[in-house]
């Protein structure tokens, strides 16, 4: 699991208290990030959650580039093709082998909310991602929250990101 899947996770574990499965592989080595529930809701509210993070300038936000699965396959357009939004959606949520796994977690049809989390988006995506019923979740926001929550709190946290996290949090208020 990336770094950045774990701090996600994290966020989803400890601020919004769901629970979560992180890194499930499905066929054709397709894989989904994290499953989330939120068992407070009846019924509960169920999430798939993919993450897309990068601080580098040029693919560091979601784009609205032409998804081509043929361009994928060529090096020199990867990043591109893996920030565009259609990406997302043939590869991530609507391929037929996430769509079998998730439905083996009980992940049917319209009862689960499809989430990508980034370090930003471009003009135009968040419309694209709602026509597609997409939610888009800010990384940096959540791991601002992330560490004002925890920042003061004393708890050991054996989490190991969460730790990490702490310990920063704590290292800037002073």
């Amino acid at each position: 699991m990336e770094t950045t899947e774990k701090i996600v996770e994290s966020y989803i574990r400890y601020i919004r208290n769901w629970f979560t499965i992180p890194n499930i592989k499905c066929e054709g080595q397709k894989e989904i990030d994290i499953l989330a529930a939120d068992a407070s809701r009846v019924p509960i509210k169920r999430y798939h959650i993919e993450v897309s993070v990068s601080i580098s300038g040029a693919y560091s936000k979601i784009s609205l580039v032409e998804y081509d699965k043929e361009k994928l396959k060529q090096r020199v357009h990867q990043a591109k093709q893996r920030t565009s939004i259609g990406y997302f959606i043939s590869e991530k949520f609507d391929c037929e082998q996430v769509k079998s796994k998730l439905e083996e977690y009980g992940f049917k049809d319209n009862n689960y909310e499809r989430v990508i989390v980034a370090w930003g988006w471009k003009e135009g995506v968040k419309k694209e991602a709602k026509k597609n019923k997409i939610e888009l979740w800010s990384f940096p926001e959540m791991v601002k929250e992330l560490g004002e929550k925890i920042m003061h709190q004393r708890s050991y946290y054996i989490d190991d990101t969460l730790r990490t996290i702490h310990l920063y949090a704590k290292a800037m208020s002073k």
